[in-house]
């Protein structure tokens, strides 16, 4: 009887940064830390490993956007391989304690070119990420406020990725996620209000959001 041809495992992100052979250093940094600045020179990708990360960026008036959170499995800073800006065109702050992985663009642009695996999957993120962006702006353009507060939630408990939703963040303003939609804080306490008295979310040692929030999304 002829064998079966053995069935190829998915490429695993965290195993393959894992490797001895890819240059990388690993870093802490607490709540609040900045991974990085707007206006520094960028010169490495970072990989989060564990934790959150807040990115905002800074108008000449001074007035501070945040324009996107990040968590486990996001790739961030890799302008600096695109050819674009020298320099970091926003601010990365952790909002929890947080791990990532920074690899220096040489390492990184020769990963790239050698090893057709780990750039089929960075390919694949950055494509999904960048959907991910014009979906965003759709749903600041049409999307009511209750819609918006709905889908940055389950984005943020990363609902639609391997595993059961995670629980989102032991803390996350409700200024912050006023920021996040374009709502005021009071329009943002009332929806998180709504959503706990319906069963969507609980607190219980953090924020948990649960997938029937995913009901707003599609019939709210």
């Amino acid at each position: 009887m002829k064998a079966k041809p053995s069935k190829k495992r998915p490429f695993n992100i965290n195993v393959y940064l894992r490797r001895p052979g890819v240059s990388k250093q690993i870093l802490t940094f607490k709540k609040s830390q900045h991974l990085f600045s707007q206006g520094e020179p960028c010169t490495t990708v970072l990989y989060i490993q564990s934790g959150a990360v807040k990115l905002t960026v800074l108008n000449e008036h001074g007035k501070e956007a945040v324009i996107a959170l990040l968590g486990a499995g996001d790739f961030l800073g890799e302008s600096c391989i695109s050819g674009g800006s020298p320099v970091r065109l926003a601010t990365a702050t952790a909002m929890a304690p947080t791990i990532a992985l920074a690899i220096q663009k040489k390492e990184m642009l020769r990963i790239l070119r050698g090893e057709k695996e780990f750039t089929e999957y960075f390919l694949a993120y950055m494509l999904k990420r960048n959907l991910r962006i014009e979906a965003d702006l759709v749903d600041q353009l049409f999307n009511s406020s209750e819609k918006r507060l709905a889908r940055a939630l389950l984005i943020l408990a990363r609902y639609g990725t391997e595993g059961q939703p995670d629980p989102v963040l032991g803390k996350i303003s409700q200024e912050t996620l006023a920021e996040l939609i374009g709502a005021s804080r009071p329009r943002v306490s009332s929806l998180m209000n709504k959503f706990r008295k319906l069963g969507f979310i609980q607190y219980d040692g953090g924020l948990h959001v649960h997938s029937s929030l995913l009901n707003v999304v599609l019939h709210g």
